[in-house]
Formats: C-alpha cells, structure tokens, sequence
C-alpha cells in the first residue's frame, strides 16, 4: 500500500463491521514471510483462504466479497448472515479477529 515498513504484526478490525456485500481487512507484515489469511464460519470451518502466499514487509488490505465468492471447488458460495472470524498467521505470529455480515 505504501513505502512504510511496520516494525511489528498488526491485524486491524475488519472495515466496515457489521457488513452487507464486502469488507477490507488490513494487516502489517515488518519482514518477509508465509502469510495466511483464512475467514471460518461460526463453526470454525474454513469459508475461504483470502492470502495464501510469501509477502514482503508492508502494510496490505484484503477486500473479503460475500456476493460471487467461489470456493476452492469452483462452487459459488452463499453466505447465510452470522458471525464469521478472520485469522492471520505469518511467521509465529496469530491473531484472529470476528466480523458480523447482515445480509
């Protein structure tokens, strides 16, 4: 996003929370590492894998659709309106956060 180098992990609140179509969900990496971003339903089963790759030291922000998500089977999701959790995890770094979508 920007040139600035965090100096820690970060995983900000989800924005906007609650939401309807899509949120932003912004993490900070301060150096290269695997990052792992997934999004679980209320009964902690994986919905999606949002990043799923090696990033450089930066600040990111991940836009999570609800409306024509596909699952890792190619099949279009549906989301029913609930409490959903976000995790990031990079390097031995973990942090979860909750999100509500009304649809």
């Amino acid at each position: 996003m920007n040139d600035y180098v965090p100096s820690e992990f970060f995983l900000s609140q989800n924005y906007p929370n609650p939401f309807s179509d899509k949120t932003k969900i912004k993490f900070c990496i301060p150096f290269m590492t695997n990052v792992k971003l997934s999004v679980f339903n209320s009964d902690r089963e994986l919905v999606i894998m949002l990043v799923d790759e090696e990033k450089e030291a930066g600040t990111y922000a991940v836009e999570f659709p609800t409306v024509g998500m596909r699952h890792a089977s190619s099949t279009t999701i549906t989301l029913p309106s609930e409490v959903y959790f976000y995790r990031l995890e990079a390097g031995n770094y973990s942090c979860e956060k909750k999100m509500l979508f009304l649809k």
